[in-house]
């Protein structure tokens, strides 16, 4: 009956369209009855909704290596060409359309077909259960009665990451009914706890942390490293695949995601497989760096394409909207918000949204053992409009709408589901550096170096996630030439991470002492301590505040005293980040007030993240309580690491570790010694020697890289 309906509701869409387009007609040129051009349009929508149904799955497969966006927008001429083909075979030629005007009805039916047909499901609550279970049937199936895996298989474990959704901000939009979805979890199934990041509060760090157990040598988001004469950016994708590779050669294992998982949206792969939207492989080409499951299941259906491009639409109107309101209201404090950003947000929170929430659907019905997805809608709308209000309350309702979507399926898996909700970095309000004083801290320093200052103050571009997601999709580099690769000579090289920036000489070799600094630059030190923007440096082991206040990290309880406004683990925090290999020569923490929580980022966001101070540096886990308790004091992406692993094994769902089978003696990323491939657990959890191994299903990790 469904069938019926939406054929009959395609039918009547053709015939409006034909009424209504000069270069589409349903009829011959001498005309036809009313009956005839009505049997033609039934013949053509029922033709073009054949082949949107045979033809359409594999047209998608054989273009799943086109790039994320390239693909989006190729799926509307390739459904204008399958109307063009219904309508090629309706008898007698009565029926033609221009190409372009193809496009538009084509666009049209699938968007107005999807439309019916989803309305339909809703009603029928049943039928959609029954196609679930369908589909879990199909693939259990496929295993064969006797098939390894056909038993019931133990549960898998969901992680969605939330990203810069701090603590207090989900607890406060699920104390508020903005999402029900989560409040219903925490009345009823869940528990939440936050957790305390390093220094860098960012996505770079706090995911590398979390999926592959290693944040050691990653100082802020961006920084210059003085051997390669090369600037990291965490959201490039060379230099996303390089940390990634840095960290699987620390930690020996290939990450948490080894043994059949999924990476979604994610700046790092996990050692997943299953790739979809990630980072670190982006710039990579090859069929084995796409993951066919993730676009197949969003662009199967050709209607997915339309709904996005409205809802794209939509939610650029949306921002030009809400910037428009602010600026007419005077609302403070405020960013630029026009040129590409409009765009960039609606690719974070409709583009990105959808294909990920699709992919998590597919790896749910696959039954897939460990799936790590990251929703980065949140983060991107805080940057500009800060980290609540109106504007990001629209945000978080709709993503727990996505959260809803997303259980519903998991009830109907082939194997039951633990869903974990985190987040990577909370967000601080604040005005921006630039917006309080009037100069960026480029010129700040340049002044206290003793060079020229552009009398024009220029703005530091934002390094959100979204805008590196969208470039990615496009396979177009996110920074390149003298940004990339800064020029030798005197002139510093001066990055911005949120709240914290960081200062390099390149004709300083090694790690600038303070003295030396002094030496070439006598007044920068002072400039920059003095500044009321400027809460903290570290230079060579030394923490200089304002009035010249001073501390060595090495003398015990003087850091801790000096940075006390921050927050406890502050001192902790600086002191780990001066023992890296590329920590810069200067590092600059902006100033933060604790009776506000705001803080002065480095570039123009007034909902920042990256150093110290206030709620960026805490995010949350919330985990079902089925699962153990977590140690109610984490600290640092490691340690939510080594959690979501010993929750994997509680799951019975070990990993396999990267490191040659024969070595003796190493310790991987979750505490794990391994003694002759044999892994012994030195912590929390199980031994699998040898004998047990027999039991268990093992595959070759992916290789470094």
């Amino acid at each position: 009956m469904r069938v019926g309906v939406v054929w009959a509701v395609s039918t009547l869409t053709m015939l409006a369209l034909a009424g209504v387009l000069p270069d589409f007609r349903l009829q011959s040129e001498d005309g036809d009855s009313v009956t005839q051009v009505g049997l033609t349009a039934a013949w053509g929508a029922g033709a073009f909704g054949l082949l949107s149904a045979l033809v359409w799955p594999l047209l998608v497969r054989a273009l799943l290596l086109v790039p994320a966006l390239v693909l989006g927008l190729l799926v509307f001429f390739l459904n204008g060409s399958l109307l063009l083909m219904a309508l090629s075979l309706i008898p007698a030629d009565r029926a033609e359309a221009a190409p372009e005007t193809a496009v538009v009805v084509a666009a049209a039916m699938s968007a107005v077909a999807s439309a019916t047909s989803t309305a339909l499901a809703v009603r029928d609550d049943g039928a959609y259960r029954r196609r679930l279970y369908r589909l879990a049937d199909r693939r259990r199936r496929r295993r064969g009665p006797g098939a390894p895996g056909s038993a019931e298989p133990p549960p898998g474990l969901l992680f969605l990451q939330l990203d810069g959704v701090g603590h207090e901000v989900l607890r406060d939009a699920a104390g508020r009914g903005l999402m029900p979805t989560v409040a219903g979890w925490l009345e009823h199934s869940h528990r939440i706890a936050p957790w305390r990041t390093d220094w860098s509060s960012q996505t770079g760090a706090s995911q590398l942390g979390i999926l592959h157990g290693s944040t050691f040598d990653v100082p802020a988001f961006r920084w210059y490293e003085k051997d390669t004469g090369e600037v990291v950016v965490c959201n490039r994708p060379t230099s996303a695949a390089e940390l990634q590779r840095r960290a699987v050669a620390r930690t020996g294992d290939g990450g948490l995601l080894t043994l059949d998982g999924a990476s979604r949206g994610n700046l790092f792969s996990g050692g997943a497989d299953q790739l979809a939207l990630v980072l670190s492989v982006s710039a990579r080409r090859g069929r084995a760096n796409r993951s066919r499951a993730g676009y197949f299941a969003y662009f199967s259906d050709p209607a997915n394409a339309v709904r996005t491009a409205l809802s794209f639409t939509a939610e650029v109107g949306r921002e030009i909207g809400q910037a428009v309101r602010a600026r007419l209201r005077g609302a403070g404090p405020r960013v630029s918000r026009g040129g590409l950003y409009p765009l960039i947000r609606a690719f974070a929170t409709v583009v990105e949204r959808d294909v990920v929430v699709a992919a998590v659907i597919g790896d749910l019905l696959a039954g897939r053992a460990a799936i790590y997805a990251d929703l980065v809608a949140y983060d991107e709308v805080a940057h500009h409009s800060g980290p609540r209000g109106r504007d990001t309350d629209q945000v978080l309702a709709r993503l727990d709408r996505s959260l809803a979507l997303i259980s519903r399926v998991a009830e109907h898996a082939p194997r039951a589901y633990r869903i974990v909700l985190l987040s990577d970095h909370g967000q601080s309000p604040g005005e921006t550096f630039l917006g309080r004083y009037g100069l960026t801290l480029k010129d700040l320093v340049r002044a206290g170096c003793g060079l020229p200052v552009s009398r024009r103050a220029g703005r530091t571009r934002s390094g959100a996630e979204a805008r590196a997601a969208v470039l990615a999709a496009l396979h177009r580099p996110v920074e390149a030439g003298e940004e990339a690769h800064p020029r030798p000579g005197p002139d510093p090289v001066v990055l911005a991470s949120g709240n914290l920036a960081v200062i390099s000489f390149p004709d300083l070799p090694g790690r600038a002492t303070r003295a030396r600094i002094e030496r070439a630059h006598p007044a920068l030190l002072p400039t920059l301590a003095d500044h009321p923007g400027v809460g903290f440096l570290l230079v060579d082991g030394e923490v200089l505040g304002p009035g010249g206040a001073t501390a060595r990290l090495s003398e015990p309880g003087a850091a801790e005293a000096l940075l006390a406004p921050f927050g406890p683990g502050a001192a902790e925090a600086v002191r780990r980040t001066d023992s890296f290999p590329h920590v810069p020569d200067v590092m600059v923490n902006s100033a933060y007030d604790p009776r506000t929580g705001e803080v002065h980022a480095f570039e123009e966001q007034i909902g920042s993240h990256g150093g110290l101070g206030g709620e960026q540096g805490h995010p949350f886990l919330m985990w079902p309580t089925a699962l153990s308790e977590p140690d109610p004091h984490l600290v640092g992406a490691e340690a939510v690491h080594h959690v979501l692993r010993r929750w994997l094994r509680e799951a019975d769902g070990p990993q396999v570790p990267l490191g040659t089978a024969g070595a003796r003696g190493t310790k991987g990323a979750d505490g794990a010694e391994r003694v002759g491939g044999d892994i012994r657990d030195t912590g929390e959890g199980s031994t699998v020697t040898a004998p047990a191994r027999r039991n268990l299903s093992f595959r070759r990790g992916p290789r470094a890289g």
